[in-house]
């Protein structure tokens, strides 16, 4: 099964979700595509324990990042998600085209968007000095927006700009941070 779940998330990286067939993941497994059907009856469902199982893997990276990002500053909290972020995505290449499909169930989406907004709620708790109580909520969605924008430009096809553009992502995040953390 680790290898079909490899080969479909090369296939739904390149590709893209809509693109990808299951007869080329089953090839791409060197599997036959009845034993892809055996554990996997649907595309959907292939991409779903992918995505899933990327969910996990983020959030346990936010898990780590707030016991690293304890006592930091907004700035230094900021750059340590942002390399976090970076390197998930890196590791991850299929993680955007997961992300973005349009047969997500919007409950699960609802459950899953929540569970992040507290976890990084939990990472500006963490900050030093703590960000206020009143506007953690609203951070944390705020947060959980630019992390969206930088998994959708992670799959921008001209490296230069995309490095830049997150670039801009991190200091424009640095930089409300800082201040909200201020007032």
């Amino acid at each position: 099964m680790t290898a079909l779940l490899k080969a479909g998330a090369e296939v739904f990286s390149e590709k893209g979700y809509d693109a990808a067939t299951m007869t080329e993941i089953a090839a791409r497994a060197g599997a036959s595509i009845g034993s892809l059907y055996q554990f996997f009856p649907t595309k959907e469902l292939l991409a779903k324990a992918l995505h899933e199982a990327y969910l996990a893997d983020l959030s346990s990276m936010l898990e780590e990042l707030r016991s690293d990002v304890s006592g930091r500053g907004a700035a230094g909290m900021a750059d340590r998600l942002f390399d976090g972020l970076l390197a998930f995505l890196a590791e991850r290449p299929a993680f955007s085209a997961l992300a973005e499909r349009r047969d997500i169930d919007k409950e699960q989406k609802s459950r899953t968007g929540a569970a992040m907004r507290q976890r990084i709620a939990g990472l500006l708790a963490a900050a030093s000095p703590p960000f206020p109580e009143p506007r953690r909520e609203a951070m944390a969605a705020i947060v959980l927006q630019l992390m969206k924008v930088a998994v959708s430009l992670s799959s921008e096809e001209d490296s230069e700009r995309r490095h830049a553009i997150q670039a801009e992502l991190r200091q424009m995040l640095k930089g409300h941070l800082n201040g909200v953390q201020v007032a």
